[in-house]
């Protein structure tokens, strides 16, 4: 990765400001984002100027609904590869603190953006809104621009709508948890411009898949918004950059007794070696059924089978 990583807004050196940059939180990396990204590119060629984005983390959303499900689309690891695929020189993952809460539309635009980044340009999307209780909007931000000295640029809607209710109206990352959901990682794969993918390091399960002969990589969901609980055709690629087709289940596996907590359970075609502790990243290709508790493990094994079946029918075919 080429992209640095910028943790801070106050005392920067000079490598670390005056670039275009895009300002917004970024969850999924969606194409209406990518949208905002361009603009900033755009002015970065033109005035010869890094190209930078600035997000924060924790997202602002888990700081104002705390008791809300969780939500994210992406760690911040995932983040990063995705605006680095961009061409992004800087990431600004600034800490979404006590600080940063307070601090007005107008002082966030003066004190983080021009005094603590020293931005050239700003881009937004069309319904940004920013500082404490969101104040701040497109047309405050090009007034706070033109004020302080750096360009800005407003992304309209980007979305599609065929009036066939598949993808209609803005992109959005509500629109993806939305399809996720409801059990459509097509639909959302469309909006993100590659398909949702859920990280995390393999953990130990109850081993009852190596058991039946269905060895699991077993990953909690933790943070990520809960897709449909059923069985998904996927692809995973390990750490040591294989890709490998499988199928899997997100759920809470009801055939089984005891409650845990909703994880994400892939079973690896063609493979057997040991990836516990590893981190692994699974895209959601296609839902196959609903998560569903079987009468008995012959049953549950018979239907594994068949999801197999499924799942490598539909992988050989994309």
């Amino acid at each position: 990765m080429t992209m640095r990583i910028v943790r801070e807004w106050r005392g920067l050196s000079q490598d670390d400001r005056g670039a275009s940059i895009a300002l917004g939180n970024f969850d999924g990396v969606h194409r209406g984002h990518q949208a905002v990204i361009g603009l900033a590119a755009a002015a970065a060629r033109d005035q010869g100027l890094p190209l930078g984005v600035v997000s924060f983390e924790p997202h602002p959303r888990r700081i104002f609904q705390p008791d809300a499900p969780a939500f994210r689309l992406m760690k911040p690891e995932q983040l990063a590869r995705a605006l680095d695929a961009l061409g992004v020189d800087l990431l600004y993952l600034l800490p979404f603190d006590e600080v940063m809460r307070e601090l007005s539309d107008e002082a966030f635009a003066e004190q983080v953006l021009h005094q603590g980044l020293g931005v050239r340009h700003v881009a937004v999307g069309f319904d940004i809104s920013f500082g404490k209780g969101r104040s701040g909007s497109p047309a405050t931000m090009q007034a706070y621009g033109g004020a302080l000295g750096f360009g800005v640029s407003v992304a309209e809607a980007v979305g599609e709508g065929g009036g066939d209710g598949e993808s209609e109206g803005k992109f959005s990352s509500t629109e993806v948890r939305n399809a996720l959901r409801e059990g459509r990682p097509e639909l959302a794969a469309g909006i993100l411009g590659r398909p949702f993918a859920i990280e995390g390091e393999v953990r130990h399960g109850r081993q009852l898949g190596r058991t039946l002969g269905y060895p699991t990589a077993n990953v909690e969901l933790d943070d990520y918004v809960a897709p449909r609980f059923g069985v998904y055709a996927t692809r995973t690629r390990l750490s040591d950059g294989r890709t490998l087709a499988g199928v899997a289940n997100i759920g809470v596996n009801p055939t089984v007794a005891g409650e845990i907590a909703p994880r994400l359970e892939v079973w690896l075609f063609d493979f057997d070696e040991d990836l516990y502790g590893q981190v692994i990243e699974t895209d959601l290709i296609a839902f196959l059924r609903p998560e569903a508790k079987f009468a008995s493990l012959e049953d549950m094994t018979a239907q594994i089978d068949d999801d197999a079946s499924m799942a490598r029918m539909i992988l050989s075919a994309g």
